[in-house]
């Protein structure tokens, strides 16, 4: 059960804030997770929900490569509820099972494509020792450019703020949401 209550419906969200409420419908479809905690304070909602209709409808980055940042973010921070809320769109963005298991196990990402496994390589290191090694850097900006790397960072980052969000107020995983071992 969450700490503090959930923003739920746009009456839980003051009158001069419904427009944000509104996006996050629009964006959605409903109030949930991260986001039931975010309308506390509806400026800053505001704000976040901008970074994520970027990542959905403007980013370089390909949303199969996104899902393997997103996943392995929320696997480095231990978020099961951005675990849960992002597997199913890793599936339907083409990330195989046997990845999703290898991200969900903490698993040694060497079989992996090279770019697939350079992604999980990077996004640990990041979220592990808020650096990345030359290699992995130079591998990823070889194959791609300087605004993709940008992208793909700020997205690893983004869904380990989520997770910040979702562990710090206990915001629970959907009923059947894919499971993340602790």
């Amino acid at each position: 059960m969450p700490r503090i209550t959930p923003i739920a419906a746009k009456s839980d969200v003051p009158a001069e804030h419904h427009a944000v409420v509104d996006g996050v419908m629009q964006t959605f479809g409903r109030i949930r997770g991260p986001f039931s905690m975010l309308l506390h304070t509806p400026r800053l909602a505001r704000h976040f929900l901008g970074v994520v209709n970027f990542f959905r409808d403007e980013s370089v980055v390909a949303q199969k490569l996104r899902s393997l940042a997103a996943l392995t973010a929320a696997r480095e921070r231990e978020g099961a509820y951005v675990w849960a809320a992002q597997v199913e769109g890793a599936r339907k963005a083409g990330v195989p099972e046997a990845t999703i298991d290898l991200i969900r196990a903490k698993g040694d990402p060497a079989g992996l494509p090279a770019e697939e496994r350079d992604v999980v390589v990077y996004v640990r290191q990041l979220i592990r020792t808020n650096h990345v090694d030359q290699a992995i850097f130079d591998a990823l900006l070889k194959r791609h450019n300087v605004q993709w790397m940008v992208e793909l960072t700020a997205a690893a980052s983004y869904f380990g703020f989520l997770c910040g969000i979702v562990n710090a107020f206990e915001v629970s995983v959907p009923p059947g949401g894919d499971p993340l071992p602790r």
